[in-house]
């Protein structure tokens, strides 16, 4: 049987994290047997970790190896539980990567020929609403030949596209290098791309990829020179959207890293706490532990970034990755906001069935990062980095979503944030429904669109070629500010740039007609600047469907 175990040991000298106060997760988390490979989830609410010869496990054969999880609820670790099947259901199981919609996980991909059984590749795991379904194996051209490796491994991004790689090309080999191969549109995978010689070495190994939720700090480890012994964990920074420009890579230093093997790093989201194991001094052959990274508290949702209004100028263009300057130890992953809200039927008040949740940059409408509701609760969460402006929107059969936007190019003093009740209202594509256009934007007291009024648009042209009968009506609205004349034609006008734009686009006259009723029909209170921006507004009425 051929059995090839993606797990090397993270080992941590009791001695040296003792010096920096580390919490052991207690009885809890871990017991007499090894708890290895720690990660956290995005939001730090879930813990995953493989356990080894419990016999509880799967096959309780000595060296057996099962994916645990244990719960923060308060500050508490609730006592950890074997996930079911299929994720356990081999005899070494592993658990790489969850998204922070808490929907999918990246494990390896199990083969059985004959009698032997081979750990090669991956796959992916998503949650039903009865539980988790069967393994998909991800369809990676050309990994099958470029992988010859001992070991293999992986990390998923945050966006649920991006997948890390670690493996060596050469046969038999244990000197892994680091790839990355990102999903298109389609769902396709592309052949996995090295990340260059700047994290590449050739002579020594990399392994173990952690991309941390700002999407461009990468941990990793390596036995290269200059480390404390065998391998250590490396922290680098992204510089281009190739994949290909990088920081020097830093050791982390002690006492994350310490003369026996590193590997398996985990941060969560608000970057407070990194999630390790240590051998030696604890319940078992192997505990999880956790040291703190920083001491600010998250910043509380009353400082939210706000949202894009509709007659702000046009920006500047957002830079290739976020631009937020390094920590003074360059060490630390750049500050994220955590977006969570809630997805249903607005009839049943269930979770529509294949419903996707799609964040994009504006203005260039690039498609950037995609997650799923909870099948049960429809809670969705994402990730987004500070340096951009967002879009937010859902993909549903039989419904339109009207977008979000989040504004998040000022990151001066910019910390950690949650945002809670990003609730997506979903309007039924039936005659009468009215869609909000949130994501046209003009330049004040003009008509012409901005280019980041786009992809909206865009989504409109969709659903209106899916649609084929579809038939609606552009309706243009104002502030009470200025005159009721100048306030008519205003929202005249930019009702009509907006038809013409789907016009443009090669949908028939007949099907798009525009009306502006001035501000006539407001939906909240001229007093605010709040009510007077919700009372700027295009939307569209469905006349036929």
């Amino acid at each position: 049987m051929n059995l090839l175990v993606c797990l090397p040991l993270l080992l941590v000298s009791a001695q040296l994290l003792a010096q920096q106060g580390p919490e052991n997760l207690g009885d809890a988390v871990n017991s007499e047997f090894t708890e290895l490979n720690p990660v956290i989830s995005p939001d730090g609410k879930m813990l995953y970790f493989s356990r080894v010869s419990h016999p509880q496990n799967t096959l309780a054969k000595k060296g057996s190896q099962d994916v645990w999880f244990s719960e923060n609820q308060g500050g508490y670790w609730t006592n950890a539980r074997r996930m079911p099947a299929p994720v356990n259901r081999e005899e070494h199981n592993a658990l790489y990567s969850i998204t922070p919609d808490g929907n999918t996980i990246l494990t390896h991909w199990v083969t059985h020929d004959g009698g032997d059984l081979s750990i090669r590749g991956f796959a992916i795991i998503k949650k039903s609403g009865i539980g988790w379904g069967q393994p998909q194996k991800l369809d990676i051209p050309g990994l099958e030949n470029m992988s010859r490796g001992i070991y293999e491994t992986a990390c998923l991004a945050n966006d649920g596209k991006t997948l890390l790689m670690a493996f060596s090309t050469k046969k038999g080999s244990n000197e892994d290098d680091l790839y990355v191969s990102i999903q298109d549109k389609a769902g396709k995978w592309p052949k996995p791309t090295g990340l260059g010689g700047d994290i590449n070495t050739g002579k020594f190994t990399e392994t173990t990829p952690f991309l941390a939720s700002d999407g461009v700090t990468l941990y990793f480890s390596s036995n290269r020179d200059g480390g404390l012994g065998s391998n250590d964990i490396y922290v680098t920074r992204r510089m281009d959207n190739n994949w290909q420009k990088w920081t020097r890579p830093i050791n982390v230093g002690p006492p994350i890293n310490t003369p026996e093997y590193d590997a398996y790093y985990s941060v969560a989201a608000s970057g407070d706490f990194a999630y390790l194991v240590t051998y030696k001094g604890g319940k078992g052959k192997a505990d999880v532990v956790r040291l703190k990274l920083k001491t600010e508290p998250p910043a509380p949702a009353t400082q939210a970034p706000p949202t894009v209004a509709q007659t702000l100028e046009k920006p500047k263009p957002a830079p290739d990755v976020a631009p937020v300057a390094p920590k003074p130890d360059n060490k630390q992953s750049n500050p994220v906001v955590l977006v969570t809200g809630k997805l249903l039927d607005p009839k049943t008040k269930k979770v529509p069935a294949n419903a996707r949740i799609i964040y994009e940059s504006l203005p260039d409408g690039a498609e950037l990062g995609v997650a799923t509701p909870d099948p049960v609760t429809g809670e969705y969460k994402i990730v987004l980095p500070y340096g951009k402006k967002y879009g937010i929107t859902a993909q549903v059969p039989g419904y339109v979503a009207p977008s979000q936007n989040l504004d998040l190019t000022n990151s001066k003093g910019a910390g950690y944030l949650e945002l809670p009740d990003r609730n997506i209202n979903l309007v039924p594509i039936e005659a009468g429904q009215t869609v909000k256009l949130n994501n046209i934007f003009f330049e004040t007291g003009k008509s012409e669109l901005q280019a980041e009024s786009f992809p909206e648009l865009n989504r409109v042209v969709e659903l209106m070629s899916a649609n084929p009968k579809l038939i609606i009506e552009i309706d243009g609205h104002t502030d009470n500010v200025g005159t009721d004349e100048n306030n008519l034609k205003l929202s005249q006008d930019r009702a009509a740039s907006v038809k013409n734009y789907l016009f443009s686009k090669n949908l028939k006259p007949d099907r798009v007609t525009s009306k502006g009723f001035g501000e006539s029909k407001p939906v909240a209170t001229n007093d605010t600047d709040d009510g007077r921006q919700l009372n700027r507004r295009v939307e569209f009425m469905i006349l036929r469907n």
